[in-house]
């Protein structure tokens, strides 16, 4: 089974499987079919992170995050009083990292691949080539962006050559195909290297971007230890820092365990104050102690330790919301002697892919690379720009998230497995910037506590609380009138989130062996198994 973001991205996948592909296999062909049909996140241009648990029970995880260019410095987006410039790090060429994903791939393949790699990226050429209908709601978002597309880019993209797009309408990307080509015919050295490298350090030059050719020869994806806990029965396999989604997502549902969820109800006032609360403390962590492990120490072990993670919630109420005002991060201990789209895979053989791609915000920093037809990522908006200011997703972040010279920035991506008495039970992982995070923890919630269905769980409504601002966010209906006039008593001040909350992929392993796939109504999303 095979669930992403767009029904295409999902048939390619599927159509890898059958000719004999494994997991790997498919999601090397869905990231680049995505990278066509669904722009605004699929990409070459961005980064992601995948999590891979072989059916042998074998686990791995790559790192493909972008980095920030050599001649990046902490202040790069300050003025002269040391103020931030608004939307430099958000729009436009200095917001770009050095792009993962092509490196990602052509390591995650040379690894555990199966078929040619021509076969797996020769799906996304033809679809660039020959043309795709639109959907209502990529029409829709393609028009929304005009405007920036026009005012980033001197060399207008195949996106805006009609003023208005419609549902149906096709979609040619031709000099994405001619990119995609160099890429299946000369794997890494078709980007990084040769025409394509030429092209972004080109495009960066007509923008003041600082990406140069010696930067995006020296990118290398890494393979990183994943990390997992145990939660009551389950075996939750997640990434490590630089994203902050795995740590985070351990810690909430370790808060959860001590607590009778399925007796107080699905999102009920008890159940989901004190899943709020737990969320404020473990946001306030994340602002302090994470960032790239390769340049701070982050305090894993101690971030993992149940004595520390219980600590947490000392000073919770279960009568009141906690003022954000009054919640610091936490001291962990030293051990002993860091916009979205998710897709999820299970081949035919158990093996089991977890991979979260982004290039930020919807359709990056929206430049497109002149000639060469992709959007750029604008990554460099997650470093922590100046202490205490928030982001584009008012995540505040400290020193461990500065920016430096080839750092990666800190992320929410929570690519995520999870194991039930050693077995495969669940592939899950959102879009959504901050989100992600609440939005994985409250899926496998409803799963493991609530007893909802794969789609079921997906498809609920859903809530999130990142300590700063001090409010939460509930989609239109999530919490009810009852919950929400109990959580407003309780002190807690709840904000519409109008669009929904994170986008999901999942696949839960059902008790007969059978795959059920979570595709997320809020998009085009889709899932296709045979």
């Amino acid at each position: 089974m095979v669930v992403t973001a767009h029904p295409l991205a999902s048939v390619v996948g599927a159509d890898i499987l059958r000719r004999g592909g494994n997991a790997i296999d498919a999601a090397v062909a869905v990231q680049f079919a995505l990278a066509v049909v669904y722009p605004d996140a699929g990409n070459i241009g961005g980064g992601g992170f995948l999590v891979l648990r072989q059916h042998d029970g074998t686990l791995n995880t790559l790192d493909y995050r972008e980095k920030a260019p050599s001649a990046a410095h902490r202040d790069m987006y300050l003025n002269g009083q040391g103020e931030v410039i608004e939307n430099l790090s958000y729009k436009g060429h200095l917001a770009v990292g050095v792009p993962g994903t092509v490196d990602g791939m052509v390591q995650a393949h040379a690894t555990y691949g199966r078929l040619p790699w021509a076969q797996l990226v020769q799906p996304a050429v033809l679809l660039a080539d020959r043309g795709f209908p639109l959907t209502k709601k990529e029409a829709k978002k393609l028009n929304e962006q005009r405007k920036d597309f026009i005012r980033y880019n001197s060399q207008s993209p195949d996106f805006i050559l009609k003023d208005r797009w419609r549902p149906g309408d096709t979609l040619h990307l031709k000099d994405l195909a001619r990119t995609l080509e160099r890429i299946r015919d000369q794997g890494r050295a078709g980007f990084y290297e040769g025409q394509t490298a030429d092209l972004i350090v080109a495009e960066m030059k007509r923008g003041t971007g600082i990406i140069t050719k010696e930067d995006l020869a020296a990118y290398r994806a890494v393979w990183r230890k994943p990390v997992t806990g145990q939660v009551g029965d389950y075996r939750v396999i997640s990434m490590p820092p630089p994203s902050s989604g795995g740590i985070a997502l351990i810690q909430l549902l370790t808060i959860a365990q001590d607590y009778p969820l399925q007796d107080w109800g699905w999102n009920t006032v008890k159940s989901a104050h004190l899943m709020i609360e737990a969320e404020r403390r473990v946001y306030a962590d994340r602002a302090k102690h994470f960032g790239d492990a390769d340049f701070y120490e982050v305090p894993v072990k101690g971030l993992l330790d149940t004595t520390y993670i219980k600590s947490r919630m000392q000073g919770y109420s279960p009568k009141k919301a906690t003022s954000s005002k009054e919640v610091s991060a936490g001291v962990p201990p030293l051990p002993e002697g860091p916009n979205t789209t998710h897709y999820a895979i299970v081949d035919p053989e158990g093996n089991a892919v977890s991979v979260t791609t982004t290039l930020n915000s919807s359709f990056g920093s929206k430049v497109f690379v002149g000639g060469a037809g992709f959007l750029l990522n604008n990554e460099m908006d997650d470093f922590s720009i100046k202490p205490g200011y928030p982001n584009s997703y008012g995540l505040v972040g400290e020193e461990a998230n500065a920016i430096a010279p080839s750092k990666r920035m800190l992320s929410s991506m929570t690519p995520t497995i999870l194991e039930k008495d050693g077995k495969l039970f669940m592939v899950i992982g959102a879009m959504g910037g901050s989100t992600i995070i609440t939005t994985v923890y409250q899926i496998i919630q409803n799963v493991t506590r609530y007893g909802f269905t794969m789609q079921g769980a997906v498809s609920a409504g859903r809530f999130h609380h990142q300590w700063k601002p001090n409010w939460v966010l509930s989609e239109w209906g999530a919490l009810g009138f009852g919950t929400g006039a109990g959580l407003w008593l309780k002190g807690h001040k709840i904000v519409p989130k109008y669009g929904g909350i994170g986008r999901a992929a999942g696949i839960l392993v059902l008790p007969n062996g059978q795959l059920e796939g979570g595709a997320d109504p809020r998009g085009d999303d889709a899932a296709a198994g045979f």
